[in-house]
């Protein structure tokens, strides 16, 4: 699922969940507040002198969408979480924001 421009490969979504994995803490301590679960379930990313991720996570019977970006390799940087919306619903489509 693309947002803008296309990657030079598609992820599977072991590969977004251990993305989401590494912006769980920081989003906890915004959120102030543990998520036992955190299932990515769905993403779109759009790529920008590195790549952004919109991701889909459930937890429990909620969803948040969380706005994660991935620096380009040579600036060696850990990927951050750099926006999220809280108190979506299953249905709500992954979009850029």
């Amino acid at each position: 699922m693309m947002c803008g421009a296309s990657p030079a490969k598609q992820l599977t979504m072991a590969e977004i969940q251990a993305i989401a994995d590494k912006v769980k803490s920081p989003l906890e301590e915004k959120e102030n507040k543990k998520f036992p679960v955190f299932n990515a379930v769905e993403f779109k990313s759009q790529g920008v002198a590195g790549r952004t991720f919109f991701i889909k996570v459930q937890m429990d019977d909620d969803f948040v969408h969380i706005q994660v970006f991935e620096s380009l390799p040579q600036e060696n940087k850990p990927v951050a979480l750099t926006s999220y919306q809280i108190r979506k619903g299953r249905q709500d489509e992954v979009t850029c924001f």
